[in-house]
């Protein structure tokens, strides 16, 4: 999974940030393994340098293989608070697509999410019968 950040001109970019950035995101989105190909993160300050309750904005697009991109904002007092919310509405609504898509109701297979290994096993496991 590739995951780009981007910043706005209020909001100092650095690699700590950057590698932050990155290890939240990861970790949040390993489970859905590699349907998710790219995520776009976008942080930025909207009034500015001035302080003023939830000014702080976190945008996250997630690139699905085969689906439609997901997009997600989040508001917060600090980055963190923004972060946190936009990765967990994120969760939250790929969750709600892949569910539709091949969800509980019988309209696919979720056999396509396994992995290589997993179908060989299933290969193997079914031959031995």
């Amino acid at each position: 999974m590739q995951i780009h950040v981007h910043t706005d001109n209020h909001v100092q970019g650095s690699a700590g940030l950057t590698a932050h950035v990155e290890a939240v995101v990861q970790e949040a989105l390993d489970r859905f393994g590699n349907r998710v190909i790219r995520v776009e993160v976008h942080l930025g300050d909207e009034n500015g340098h001035k302080k003023s309750d939830q000014d702080k904005r976190c945008g996250m697009e997630a690139r699905l293989s085969n689906l439609a991109p997901i997009a997600v904002a989040a508001h917060g007092d600090t980055l963190d608070m923004a972060i946190s919310g936009a990765i967990d509405k994120l969760v939250r609504t790929i969750d709600r697509t892949l569910d539709k898509k091949f969800g509980a109701k019988g309209r696919t297979s979720t056999a396509e999410f396994a992995s290589a290994d997993d179908v060989e096993t299933e290969e193997f496991l079914a031959t031995d019968e």
